[in-house]
């Protein structure tokens, strides 16, 4: 019987197998990828709109299946913690769909502050543990500090894009990864 290890290393064989028969449409998934990142950061607004539009019908519906399992399950004790959460659910849902703007403005807000948070946590943990390349999560924690610092002082216009110019950032750097993953594995033997 094959040991775990071998097996792992034959399921990694097979998937980069994969990926070398089919690297023209991973690259072109990279493209593509790359390309909708720029179109999403060209119009930020519209994308930051969009997707606090898509949370809340996504909270909408997460509110109504939260409160029909409340019913379904009625003599249960957690069944008013259960209902409560299904009204919180389609309350904020309600108001990511009908007042987008202003929910991007407080979801954005939120974010500043975790970035500001976490970046001073960071930075502040690597000089007291001082662990082996602490000045790597040090550097890591003065980027995340100084861009919650950088969202927060455009605040609360920076609400209206910040969302959209996250999502495309994470779609270029998506479609970076799969055009570098395409072409390695292309020529790998």
């Amino acid at each position: 019987m094959k040991n775990s290890n071998d097996l792992k290393i034959k399921h990694c064989c097979d998937e980069i197998s994969q990926i070398q028969k089919h690297w023209g449409w991973f690259l072109a998934l990279g493209a593509l990828l790359i390309v909708l990142g720029l179109a999403v950061i060209s119009s930020s607004y519209y994308a930051t709109v969009f997707s606090v539009i898509l949370l809340g019908v996504f909270l909408i519906a997460a509110g109504v299946v939260q409160i029909i399992q409340a019913f379904m399950a009625h003599k249960w004790t957690g069944l008013l913690m259960s209902l409560l959460i299904g009204i919180l659910y389609l309350v904020t849902g309600f108001l990511c769909v009908t007042k987008p703007e202003i929910t991007a403005i407080a979801l954005t807000f939120w974010i500043a502050a975790f970035c500001f948070i976490a970046g001073l946590f960071r930075m502040l943990a690597s000089l007291i543990l001082r662990f082996e390349n602490w000045g790597w999560v040090f550097f890591n924690g003065l980027v995340t500090f100084i861009l919650g610092l950088m969202i927060y002082s455009e605040w609360p216009v920076s609400g209206l894009w910040v969302i959209g110019l996250f999502l495309g950032i994470d779609m270029i750097l998506a479609g970076w990864t799969w055009i570098m993953l395409s072409l390695g594995c292309r020529t790998c033997k």
